[in-house]
This record gives C-alpha cells, sequence and structure tokens, in this order.
C-alpha cells in the first residue's frame, strides 16, 4: 500500500498567514514579551511611551515596537557636553544640597547611549 501527499505551498502559506491564525498569535505575543522588556529597560518614567502593534508588511506580519516619548532620540544616542543656557529668564535656577543656586549658564557633562531598545530586542529572542 502506497500513500501519497501533495503540498500546495500557496495555500499553506496563506493558512498560515491568516489574521488571527497561529503565525500572528505567536507574533503577538513575541512582540508584546519584547515591548514588556523595553518598558522594563527605560529610564525613569519613558517606558510609559513604549508601544507595540502587529501590522501587515511588505513581506508578511511584522511586529512593531515604538517608544513616543519626546527625549528617546537621546537617551538612545546619548549627548555630547553642551552648555545650557535659560529661554526664559535671565538666569537659571536649580537646588544643590537644600540650597537654592542661580546660574547665568551650565556645562552638562553629556550623557552616555542607553540603547534600552536594542537591549529589550536582544533578550527576547
Amino acid at each position: 500500500m502506497s500513500v501519497e501527499m501533495y503540498l500546495d505551498q500557496g495555500r499553506l502559506t496563506r493558512f498560515l498567514r491568516l489574521r488571527g491564525g497561529r503565525v500572528e498569535r505567536k507574533l503577538r505575543e513575541r512582540t508584546a514579551r519584547v515591548a514588556r522588556y523595553a518598558e522594563d529597560g527605560a529610564p525613569g518614567r519613558m517606558g510609559a511611551y513604549v508601544s507595540w502593534k502587529v501590522i501587515e508588511g511588505p513581506k508578511g506580519l511584522q511586529g512593531v515596537i515604538a517608544c513616543d516619548h519626546p527625549a528617546v532620540h537621546y537617551v538612545l544616542n546619548g549627548t555630547r557636553p553642551h552648555i545650557i543656557r535659560p529661554r526664559r529668564k535671565k538666569v537659571l535656577r536649580f537646588e544643590i544640597g537644600g540650597r537654592e543656586v542661580f546660574a547665568a549658564y551650565v556645562r552638562h557633562p553629556g550623557t552616555k547611549p542607553n540603547d534600552f531598545m536594542l537591549r529589550a530586542l536582544e533578550r527576547g529572542r
């Protein structure tokens, strides 16, 4: 007795790529997990700005994770040393050791890059 089986690759691919199918569910789970890692690794309140979605891309379904915080570019890439000057007033005012201090400008030392999005992606693999 012999058994033959034929697979229609196109039909199989369409079945796997169906909206709500197994592939999409797994992609949603993985994308959500990586987004949680990004939220946890983000500094301060930046994690609240992390969002994710699954979209139909040119090569099929894609998981997209985004951070919409206004300063995310500076966190991911770091900053060079720079001078901070007042915008609306004549001097800057801040507290150091419980004392109120005024300054015409401040030399900021810059910040190192903190690529929490890449670390989340690597952790989610």
